[in-house]
C-alpha cells in the first residue's frame, strides 16, 4: 500500500527536493549576476552581509536590554534574529560560496602537499545538499556526488554569525584534506 500511495503522491523526499527547487532557481538567478564583480567586490558582499547581522544584533539587543527584558527572552529572540536572517540572505551566500568556487576553476591549488587543478562548481544537487543541512536535515549522497563541496555552502551561510562552524568528516585525514581543499574557496 506505501508503495503505491509513493507513487501516486510522491515520497517525502521528493516532496522535499520538490519544495527547495524555488530557493535553488533563486540562488542561480543571483549567482548569474555576480560573475561581473571583481574578486574584491564579491568578498565585499560576504562582508556587508556580516556586518548587517551584527549590527541588527547589536541594536535589538540594545533595544532588549534597555526594556528591561528577561534574559532569556532576549536571547530567544536574538537566535530567531539571526536565524531569520540567514534563511532569507542563503540564496545570496550560497550564490557567492558558488561563484568564489566558480572562479577557482582552472586554477592549481596544493591539498595535502599534491598539485590538483580545481574543476568544481556547485551543481543544483549541491545546492540542494546545502540547503538541507542547513536546515539541519541529513542530506544522503552518493560517493562523487559532492558532499565536501556541498558542505560549503551551510558553513559559510552560517558563519556569518562569527560563531564557530564545525563540519564532522569519518577521520583525521579527510579532515585535514578536506578542509585544505575547501579553504580555498
Amino acid at each position: 500500500l506505501g508503495a503505491v500511495l509513493s507513487k501516486i503522491f510522491g515520497s517525502k523526499s521528493d516532496k522535499d527536493i520538490k519544495a527547495v527547487i524555488p530557493r535553488v532557481k533563486e540562488i542561480n538567478t543571483i549567482y548569474d549576476s555576480l560573475s561581473s564583480l571583481s574578486d574584491a567586490e564579491l568578498i565585499s558582499k560576504y562582508q556587508d552581509l556580516k556586518k548587517e547581522l551584527k549590527n541588527l544584533i547589536s541594536s535589538k539587543k540594545e533595544e532588549l536590554v534597555e526594556n528591561n527584558e528577561d534574559v532569556d527572552l532576549i536571547d530567544e529572540t536574538l537566535n530567531k534574529l539571526e536565524t531569520d536572517f540567514l534563511n532569507q540572505n542563503l540564496p545570496k551566500v550560497f550564490a557567492i560560496v558558488k561563484d568564489a568556487s566558480r572562479r577557482l576553476c582552472g586554477q592549481e591549488v596544493t591539498v595535502m602537499d599534491q598539485k590538483i587543478d580545481w574543476n568544481m562548481v556547485h551543481y543544483d544537487e549541491q545546492l540542494i545538499g546545502g540547503i538541507v543541512l542547513h536546515e539541519g536535515k541529513v542530506a544522503e549522497m552518493k560517493t562523487g556526488e559532492g558532499k565536501t563541496l556541498a558542505a560549503t555552502l551551510p558553513a559559510y551561510l552560517n558563519a556569518i554569525s562569527g560563531k564557530s562552524v564545525h563540519i564532522v568528516t569519518v577521520n583525521d585525514y579527510l579532515a585535514k584534506r578536506d578542509s585544505e581543499w575547501m579553504g580555498k574557496i
